[in-house]
């Protein structure tokens, strides 16, 4: 197989998952770090070591694994045989991190390596209320500071002051250019296209304001239920899951000023006045739902919204006037990910007249899972006899067609950066506490709102008459 990345391929690193027994370290690490030693990606002197508050019994993690990486359908079986090899870069450390227990036994196992150079990241996959207990344990290693860096799933925190302290605490152990806020939507290929195909083609970069633009949507649905996070979701619910990061980081990176150069802070730069320009939300922009028989799954009544649909405006000289409608949900009927570009109306149709004659507005429709392209729907003159027949054509760019090389994995592509170092794909403090200023007001806007029920495997609630701001502006999907 081709190495993907020989930069990394040199780099020794120690690799600490706090939270490692935990179904995203299973389902989600462990396969990226397989799949990047598969293409030799990963540097011999690697090492990976598993913290979890309970003993970790090897034979058991061991039969786990190899089960998570076989079910996940993307090794063969001769990719399958090197499961020996990659176990060999674990190790294992039962520790506490509220009381501390087992920490002079991580500080000796660091130790062990310590060549001058040798990058150590501390990938927090453990629940928010214990980050600051982490960080507080990090800070006691006595680690050479200029080398290490912590990885941080999200939410950051709940609101915008628990954001605040969180990342205080972290930014009191290394600086913010050691700190990895990861949101793996970042890491998909096709959302690193978009910042291509806006800022290296003029065709579309020159169409991409409210002149030509008449709404933008952006959709994450999932088909699946609360997956054993019954009471991280209960407390969280839709909006601080994945509006405040996934939905809104999408929207950075559709509505951006193009940057001066592609680097972390240039980028993050245009992110962040992005998130600035966001209008207040109202209470009538925002639909909540709830799937039938979610209470009886977390075993008492609640009122915590598994979807949400949000029409948002930014206030600047690109976006005036153009609506975002912002949505996600659970148990819905596919799983999807897509963004949305719909574009104005010609200002007079010659073919009116005509058989077949009506014109569809263009859309540039932009596909993040299941499967990841670039699809834009234009009209064209069906070929043959009979007159001028318009009709709509897609042009379609799929990754996997067109490329005879796998792209990288969202996950995989993120921890390869955060060990070499490449903040580009990540959020930025300020970005976090902005995100989260508007998430808070959104959820005053919703706070003394019941959800609407809606069935499993559907398309969400109905959404009230007045939520899209023309009748063209429908889902996509619908």
């Amino acid at each position: 197989m081709t190495k993907l990345d020989p930069e990394t391929a040199h780099i020794g690193f120690d690799y600490v998952i706090l939270g490692g027994t935990g179904d995203l370290a299973f389902r989600k690490i462990y396969p990226s770090f397989f799949n990047l030693m598969l293409n030799g990606s990963l540097s011999k002197d690697a090492r990976l070591l598993v913290v979890s508050r309970g003993m970790i019994e090897v034979d058991v993690f061991s039969k786990q694994l190899t089960k998570e990486l076989r079910q996940s359908g993307k090794f063969d079986a001769e990719q399958m045989s090197k499961v020996r090899d990659f176990l060999s870069l674990f190790s294992f450390l039962k520790l506490d991190i509220m009381a501390g227990d087992g920490r002079s036994e991580l500080r000796t196992w660091l130790h062990q390596k310590n060549d001058e150079g040798r990058v150590r990241l501390f990938y927090l996959s453990i629940s928010p209320t214990l980050f600051e207990h982490a960080c507080e344990l990090i800070g006691s290693l006595e680690l050479q500071t200029d080398y290490v860096r912590i990885v941080v799933e999200k939410p950051l925190g709940s609101d915008t002051r628990s954001a605040i302290r969180i990342n205080t605490k972290i930014r009191d152990i290394v600086p913010e250019t050691q700190i990895y806020r990861i949101d793996h939507y970042l890491g998909k290929e096709t959302v690193q296209n978009l910042m291509v195909l806006r800022f290296a083609n003029v065709i579309f970069e020159a169409l991409w304001r409210n002149v030509y633009i008449d709404f933008v949507q952006i959709s994450v649905l999932e088909s699946v239920g609360l997956e054993g996070r019954t009471d991280y979701y209960d407390q969280y619910g839709a909006i601080k899951d994945m509006v405040q990061n996934h939905l809104l980081q999408l929207l950075c990176l559709t509505a951006m000023e193009p940057p001066s150069h592609f680097q972390a802070g240039t980028v993050r730069d245009e992110k962040l006045r992005v998130l600035h320009a966001l209008r207040d939300p109202v209470s009538s922009d925002v639909l909540l739902g709830q799937y039938e028989g979610y209470s009886r799954e977390v075993g008492k009544q609640s009122q915590t919204e598994t979807f949400v649909a949000t029409r948002v405006f930014i206030d600047n000289w690109r976006w005036a006037g153009v609506p975002f409608y912002l949505r996600t949900g659970k148990r819905m009927y596919e799983r999807r990910s897509e963004i949305v570009i719909g574009f104005k109306s010609i200002p007079h149709n010659i073919f009116s007249g005509m058989p077949h004659g009506d014109i569809i507005p263009n859309k540039l429709i932009i596909q993040l899972q299941p499967e990841e392209g670039i699809r834009l729907a234009m009209m064209s003159k069906k070929p043959g006899p009979g007159g001028m027949n318009v009709l709509p054509t897609d042009l379609m760019l799929n990754f996997k067609e067109s490329y005879k090389s796998i792209p990288l994995a969202a996950y995989e592509r993120l921890l390869l950066d955060t060990v070499r170092g490449n903040q580009t794909l990540f959020m930025r403090f300020d970005e976090v506490v902005a995100a989260w200023s508007f998430t808070d007001k959104l959820l005053q806007k919703t706070c003394n709102v019941s959800p609407v029920l809606y069935r499993q495997a559907s398309a969400g609630p109905p959404m009230p008459a007045d939520f899209f701001m023309m009748q063209q502006h429908f889902w996509q999907d619908q």
